[in-house]
């Protein structure tokens, strides 16, 4: 009950089959089509494990909470679940993708007072104000570290930091940026296979936190629903997060958009 990583249905990106009888449930031309994390979503009708399946409000969209699978409960529970930023705190969210526009939506809806938006991309910050960021900074514009900076703009640190771009020295940096004796760094972003986190133990000696998160932390069949009642109840603003909709014949047209990044423009 710790933790969210159930043995069962533990995500294994690797396994495309059933787990009953370790098959797949389609095929084309009699070979398999292999599921993806136990899933198969993008068809009309699919087979799935009773672990996969939540239950949700009968009211909702499903053009619209549809997205709330991957992305924003990631960076949504991140910040609540996680970092758990108190009323009035300050807060420095790496990468402003989708994740980490959840995550300041996040920090948002927990009352944080500061959230600074830190993204290579100027282009992001415009946009990112309506997920609640504050301020921005653009590692570009300075000649020292980040949380050398972030620590002068806070008087000494941050209170939390959530990183949602998988670079190390993003996560190295997030850590690095959280104030000694409370701040909480929490790691989102999926790094390179071979990145090491290298930081001076005197950092956690002075008492900062370093946290990894998960889907974060939610359990998506208890926790989905109640992520849905935030959204039907206007606490989360889930179409500010859509940015278009395709239909299901160019699904690949959306996979070129995201590759591009046109998400957010």
């Amino acid at each position: 009950a710790e933790s969210n990583m159930c043995d069962l249905l533990r995500i294994n990106t690797d396994r495309g089959v059933m787990i009953g009888d370790g098959k797949s449930r389609f095929s084309i031309n009699g070979k398999p089509i292999y599921h993806f994390v136990g899933t198969s979503t993008f068809s009309e009708y699919t087979v799935m494990h009773v672990g996969c399946v939540a239950k949700i409000n009968p009211e909702a969209p499903l053009d619209k909470v549809c997205v709330l699978s991957c992305g924003i409960s990631t960076g949504l529970g991140a910040s609540i679940n996680v970092a758990k930023p108190p009323k009035g705190s300050t807060v420095a969210i790496f990468g402003l993708g989708a994740v980490g526009l959840a995550a300041a939506e996040g920090a948002r809806i927990a009352g944080a007072s500061r959230i600074i938006g830190v993204d290579l991309n100027a282009n992001r910050f415009e946009e990112a104000k309506k997920f609640g960021c504050t301020e921005f900074l653009n590692p570009k514009d300075h000649s020292k570290p980040v949380q050398e900076v972030l620590a002068e703009m806070t008087n000494g640190g941050v209170d939390r930091s959530v990183e949602c771009t998988g670079n190390i020295n993003a996560m190295i940096q997030a850590f690095e940026c959280v104030h000694d004796g409370w701040g909480v760094a929490v790691l989102v972003g999926v790094p390179h296979k071979d990145a090491e986190f290298k930081t001076h133990p005197m950092n956690f000696l002075n008492e900062r936190t370093l946290k990894g998160t998960f889907f974060g932390n939610f359990k998506p069949r208890t926790d989905l629903p109640n992520v849905v009642e935030l959204y039907m109840k206007k606490e989360l603003e889930v179409e500010k997060f859509i940015t278009h909709t395709v239909p299901f014949s160019e699904i690949n047209k959306a996979f070129d958009l995201m590759a591009k990044g046109e998400g957010i423009r």
